[in-house]
């Protein structure tokens, strides 16, 4: 009668620890690949994604735009985090299917840097030469479009809606 309890109680507890062994167990974590912090494709613009990416810089160009972005770190930052609320705002009205709600609050997280973001890009632009200038003038504009049509994260380009939950 011992034994069998002693063999009862060891199973139980190789069983809990089993369990638990299973539950504690985390997904292998992705190697950073820094694809995300590098601007994505090998854009020449750092957090720019594709933006830029065909413009043919010259090394000099490059070192002059790293200084302009350089310049204007804190003051990016620091519009981020001003805008942050009203992104928080946008995701939860989006969430809770207020269109109105969510467009009124990324139209003021935009607005939050403007200012800021417009003399960057005057400065970078510059920099370039004609040639880049048009290219330049041409990927801003198809970057506002494809943001005016929802084009961002996910969303369907041409509906400016949001993706269906799963």
């Amino acid at each position: 009668m011992l034994a069998r309890s002693l063999a009862l109680g060891a199973m139980m507890l190789v069983g809990v620890a089993g369990v638990s062994a299973a539950q504690s167990q985390t997904a292998p974590a992705k190697p950073d690949s820094g694809h995300y912090r590098r601007g994505g494709h090998g854009g020449e613009f750092r957090g720019r994604g594709e933006f830029g990416r065909d413009l043919n810089l010259t090394e000099a160009q490059k070192t002059q735009i790293k200084a302009i972005r350089q310049k204007y770190q804190a003051q990016n930052q620091a519009a981020r985090t001003q805008a942050k609320p009203f992104i928080d705002a946008a995701r939860a009205a989006r969430q809770k299917g207020d269109t109105a709600a969510f467009r009124s609050n990324m139209e003021k997280a935009r607005q939050v840097g403007q200012a800021t973001r417009t003399q960057e890009m005057a400065e970078i632009r510059a920099v370039l030469t004609p040639e880049q200038q048009a290219k330049f003038d041409a990927q801003k504009k198809a970057m506002e479009e494809r943001g005016r049509k929802g084009g961002h994260k996910g969303w369907k380009k041409d509906a400016g809606t949001p993706p269906a939950k799963q």
